[in-house]
C-alpha cells in the first residue's frame, strides 16, 4: 500500500460486516492510508447510513444474518438516490 505524504482523505469507504474484529482491522488499515471510513454491522445499518452520506466504495460482507450482502446490493440497485 502507498501512504499519502500529507494524509489528506482520498475517498469515503463504507465497510459492512457482522464481525466486529473484521470491522476493526479493515477500518484501522484504511484509516491509516488516509481514507474516511464508516462501518456498519448489518445490511440494514449500511442502507440507513447510505441514505445520509454517500460512499465512494462499499466493502460488503456476503454472509450476514437477517440481510445478506446480495440483498443489500439488490436494495442499492433499486434505489438510484443512494447510488
Amino acid at each position: 500500500m502507498t501512504t499519502l505524504p500529507n494524509k489528506t482523505l482520498k475517498s469515503n469507504i463504507l465497510v459492512v460486516d457482522d464481525s466486529a474484529e473484521n470491522l476493526r482491522i479493515l477500518s484501522s488499515m484504511l484509516t491509516e492510508e488516509g481514507f474516511a471510513v464508516r462501518c456498519a454491522r448489518s445490511g440494514l445499518m449500511a442502507l440507513t447510513t447510505l441514505q445520509n452520506t454517500r460512499a465512494d466504495l462499499i466493502l460488503l460482507d456476503i454472509k450476514m444474518p437477517q440481510m445478506s450482502g446480495y440483498e443489500v446490493c439488490e436494495h442499492l440497485k433499486a434505489d438510484p438516490v443512494i447510488l
